[in-house]
């Protein structure tokens, strides 16, 4: 595995007061905004910053929960050697029609590391993004 990149991850409430917070103050700019999701970034050496729109459905999604993420390389080979290995992978491999593998673990004390591969994502006739 390579770590080619690092992003902090925030479940908020409020995705447009923390991008407004983070592009107005910070410098940040907008990379991706799903329904789902905002992604920020500079240009410079920080960490990228997802912000995940809370979901009351999931469990877990109550309170602040520390997440690193981590995008790497090769993660069909490395979901396939850390589940051999026993690791406490708590999020299965899936990819997203937006264009990412992810898969997370999450280590005795609560931290949750995500693991991202950027692919392409799959187009839809109509030129929409969808999940193959």
């Amino acid at each position: 595995m390579n770590i080619v990149a690092s992003t902090v991850v925030f479940t908020v409430d409020d995705s447009a007061g923390s991008r407004h917070f983070f592009t107005t103050y910070l410098g940040f700019r907008e990379v991706l905004d799903t329904p789902d999701l905002t992604w920020l970034g500079r240009d410079d050496a920080a960490a990228d910053i997802l912000l995940l729109r809370r979901d009351p459905e999931r469990p877990g999604e109550g309170s602040a929960q520390p997440v690193v993420a981590f995008a790497v390389t090769d993660l069909v080979e490395e979901h396939a050697r850390l589940g051999a290995e026993g690791a406490p992978i708590t999020e299965r491999l899936r990819r997203s029609p937006w264009g990412e593998w992810l898969m997370r673990l999450t280590d005795p004390n609560g931290i949750v590391v995500e693991l991202t591969e950027w692919i392409a994502p799959w187009i839809a006739p109509g030129g929409r993004p969808g999940a193959r």
